[in-house]
């Protein structure tokens, strides 16, 4: 058996009969055996362990849970996953850390939280490097004797060390391991559920679906239409294909007599893919579905009966922890994750978990800045740059009919308060109880029987962001110039800055007459990120309330020093001034980023500049349409760039 109970038993019996010097030689070679084991564990290898478990994930792409029947009522049945489940355990609170590819899949690899390590925003400008002491959790498999291999998708924002894969190709594949006792971990992505299923045209509506639209469940916030029935009824179709897939996994390994030597995780790579999942941080954005198939020749080593749930949270940080505790290698401590399986774990212990964190940044050509902790069935939801919609334009997502015909319903003012909501400046905090609101459509952070646990949230998110040096308190522009050679020990060198730029962005926090002094404070700072953050705290404030938009406009200090900030020699800031006069209805605010785009010198500078022209343009209240040919940035834009996804936004009608 693979573990130490056959080293153990030998010692038993071989002294079975002994007199009490005998018992005290047992005693000392079984001190010995520790010592030898524990040594061998220091350098990574379990020593009485030669023979160690297989590995093998396979992820869907772009599926949250709600989509599988094993998870929700209201998804398709998938026999070969609920076999999975039979036979191993499933984690009915999995989540992805990230609703977007790069971003999740770089947590999975690195066990680290994005914004700690510099690696959150999709698709990066420039990779990460690795930090300090760390590596991509396979390289400690190799290490072991492993043979890793992965097929094929990486698309990871940290720049690797060392390679984590003898093999990560089309090609790559288990079964091509140098002797056939080498122990293995391989990775099977399938795209069949990924976004770019849903880019279809007219023409496929006349196509019948194999799942009912008729019986298709839509959550409230979708306009019920034969459009969004089909949509949703075709991805179901999706998600059957990839329980295909998973049977020929499952299938493969059983005909090479390694199907009960292997641990088999099913997992989605985040949440997607319907409007409204994938890219936020709603539970349709995070929440993953989660089987592990335990191996017969394994199932001493997991603390828990085969054909169980558990409401344990775990989170993509804690996936490469788990991999590693399974398969006898130690756990680097520079990763944030824990294991959730394994030797030395308990399911008591493990079902006391009940948190999970998560991010959203940057998205391709679109910005956003949002952070959320989960706490058992209780969501908290912080946006900081609350005055953009969630629908705010971003290419991709567009291409998707659904999310057209979404769009055209609210510009035409067919939908109702919950179907709009989407497309309206957002609360600067939300809060969700799941249990009776699974859809988060209402929110309780002005209910004042939640009071209490609206600040124990609230604290618990803020805690975590400074205690990990959330790095997109600097702009990316200048994390991109100050912090990218070394992310962790920039946060950690910086975590007085940032802790103050998490405090001044909770200016919008305030009640209404108490923000004024904490703004004139940052507006008149000598630091250009706290002037920054003043500035959007005031226009994601402005945004949400009405009555703190009338207070600001009618502050004759305040204007005018964010008038004087539409100077600043940080475009960056200027740029927020201009914006923040825009949504108080001072100034039309385009001559300033007619003129600043002029004046930035990085990709990631202009990028951001012109997303908050891309609001003004089309989803502010007024709007102030920008004319394309004003727009100058000083350098060639290549033409397939995210840049150019922003501009080519500019001289259209509203989309």
């Amino acid at each position: 058996m693979p573990n130490r109970k056959p080293v153990f038993l030998f010692l038993n019996s071989r002294f079975s009969c002994g007199n009490a010097s005998q018992t005290v030689a047992k005693r000392l070679l079984t001190l010995v055996v520790i010592a030898a084991v524990s040594v061998f564990h220091s350098a990574g290898v379990a020593a009485d362990d030669p023979v160690r478990p297989n590995i093998v994930w396979i992820m869907s792409e772009d599926n949250s849970k709600h989509y599988l029947e094993h998870f929700d009522p209201n998804g398709v049945a998938t026999p070969a996953i609920e076999s999975m489940a039979a036979h191993g355990i499933t984690f009915d609170r999995a989540f992805s850390n990230a609703p977007v590819c790069s971003v999740a899949r770089t947590t999975l690899i690195t066990g680290c939280y994005g914004p700690r390590i510099g690696t959150q925003y999709h698709r990066r400008i420039q990779k990460a490097p690795m930090p300090e002491g760390l590596e991509m959790f396979p390289v400690y498999l190799k290490e072991a004797g492993y043979y890793t291999t992965n097929n094929s998708k990486e698309d990871y924002n940290a720049d690797p060390r060392k390679t984590p894969w003898d093999d990560s190709s089309r090609k790559a594949s288990w079964t091509n391991r140098p002797t056939a006792d080498t122990p293995f971990f391989h990775v099977q992505t399938f795209t069949d559920s990924h976004e770019s299923r849903l880019h279809f045209g007219d023409a496929q509506l006349s196509k019948p679906t194999d799942f009912p639209t008729d019986e298709v469940h839509l959550p409230a916030y979708f306009p019920d239409t034969p459009l969004f029935r089909y949509t949703a009824a075709y991805y179901r179709d999706r998600m059957r294909i990839i329980d295909d897939n998973v049977k020929s996994i499952l299938a493969e390994l059983k005909s090479q007599n390694q199907l009960e030597n292997t641990f088999v995780f099913y997992f989605g790579d985040h949440g997607g893919v319907l409007p409204r999942s994938k890219g936020y941080l709603f539970e349709s954005g995070l929440h993953v579905p989660l089987v592990v198939r335990v191996p017969d020749q394994y199932r001493d080593v997991v603390d828990r009966p085969v054909g169980t749930r558990t409401k344990a949270f775990v989170s993509f940080i804690d996936f490469g922890p788990t991999v590693l505790n399974l398969a006898g290698v130690n756990v680097p401590e520079a990763m944030d994750g824990r294991a959730f399986m394994g030797p030395g774990l308990t399911a008591d212990a493990v079902d006391q978990r009940d948190t999970a964190f998560s991010y959203a940044d940057r998205m391709d050509e679109k910005y956003d800045f949002v952070r959320a902790v989960r706490v058992g069935d209780w969501k908290y939801i912080r946006y900081f740059e609350s005055q953009y919609p969630n629908s705010l334009l971003n290419a991709y997502r567009y291409k998707s009919l659904a999310y057209q015909q979404w769009r055209q319903m609210h510009q035409d003012g067919e939908l109702s308060a919950k179907q709009s909501a989407f497309f309206q400046p957002r609360p600067v905090e939300a809060l969700f109880d799941l249990s009776k609101d699974p859809e988060e459509t209402e929110n309780l952070a002005g209910s004042p029987e939640q009071g209490n646990r609206l600040m124990e949230m609230r604290q618990t998110l803020m805690t975590h962001l400074k205690e990990t040096n959330d790095l997109s308190f600097y702009t990316e522009a200048m994390f991109l110039r100050l912090g990218i050679a070394n992310p962790v020990a920039f946060g950690q060198s910086h975590h007085d800055e940032i802790s103050n730029y998490v405090d001044t962005a909770n200016i919008a926090l305030e009640p209404a007459g108490s923000i004024t002094s904490p703004l004139l404070a940052s507006l008149n700072s000598g630091d250009p990120i706290v002037r920054y953050w003043g500035l959007v705290a005031a226009s994601s404030a402005s945004s949400a309330s009405t009555k703190v938009r009338e207070l600001l406009a009618d502050d004759e200090t305040i204007v005018k020093l964010a008038r004087r900030r539409t100077l600043d020699d940080t475009p960056l800031v200027a740029a927020r001034a201009a914006e923040l006069l825009a949504i108080l209805g001072l100034e039309d605010p385009r001559e300033t980023f007619y003129r600043v785009l002029k004046q930035v010198t990085s990709e990631a500078e202009a990028l951001q500049i012109v997303n908050m022209a891309a609001y003004l343009h089309a989803d502010a209240k007024p709007s102030y349409p920008f004319e394309k040919e004003k727009v100058k940035i000083g350098w060639k834009i290549p033409p397939k760039s995210d840049l150019q996804l922003r501009l080519d936004y500019f001289g259209t009608a509203s989309p």
